[in-house]
């Protein structure tokens, strides 16, 4: 997922939403999947190629799920490849204000991380594993885990401190460490430099780098 480089042409569906707001494409995918936000970031909508349109569906059923227990986007309307959701306080975890301050942001992160992994029952969870996380051998502690918990997806809010998760459409139950193996790649692929100290301190774990290099496999396999 990155921010998008080229000009975005904007579908029909987003300019319907929009209702005559502003429209900014915000983020492209590998999929080729783009959001855009509405208004500013009051709204945001999500559109995606027909041949990955599932997975926008399998996120409309795990933001309602996740939506009562922790602050994720509220979904305001779906269709045949779009998810229409409501905006939430905080930015990026790679807005350029965390990208100058990676310390605080890492830290956010782990928090943000174990927070998830608190709140969320795994008991009451109707999610199987992410779809990449194919083998789970000693598995460690299961938790609902965000299944895609690179940076760009937590949120942060003026104070420094994990405020949202988004992009949940891979949300699901599997060891911890799935998350924590990719949470720790994206340390290093969006900040540069070694931010681990500050991210499992804040999450509270000492790293297993046997775990994370078995996470991390399966996650470059998915991809």
């Amino acid at each position: 997922m990155s921010r998008p480089t080229e000009p975005v042409p904007t579908p029909f569906v987003v300019t319907d939403i929009a209702a005559g707001r502003t429209v900014a494409p915000i983020w492209v995918n590998e999929l080729g999947g783009v959001t855009f936000a509405i208004g500013g970031g009051s709204e945001y909508v999500k559109v995606t190629p027909p041949q990955s349109a599932h997975g926008l569906a399998a996120e409309v059923c795990r933001l309602g799920w996740a939506a009562t227990y922790l602050r994720v986007p509220r979904v305001l309307g779906a269709g045949d490849g779009w998810i229409h959701t409501a905006g939430l306080p905080g930015s990026s975890a790679i807005d350029p204000r965390w990208m100058d301050d990676p310390r605080t942001a890492a830290r956010a992160i782990g928090a943000g991380l174990a927070l998830m992994h608190e709140t969320l029952p795994v008991g009451d969870c109707p999610f199987g594993p992410p779809t990449w996380v194919t083998d789970q051998p000693d598995v460690d502690r299961l938790v609902v885990c965000h299944g895609d918990a690179c940076a760009p997806n937590t949120l942060i809010d003026d104070d420094g401190r994990c405020c949202g998760h988004v992009d949940l459409g891979d949300l699901g139950v599997a060891d911890r460490w799935a998350d924590l193996a990719v949470a720790q790649w994206s340390l290093e692929y969006n900040y540069g430099g070694d931010w681990r100290d500050e991210f499992f301190d804040a999450y509270g774990v000492a790293p297993d780098q046997d775990r994370m290099d078995h996470y991390l496999r399966l996650w470059e396999d998915g991809d």
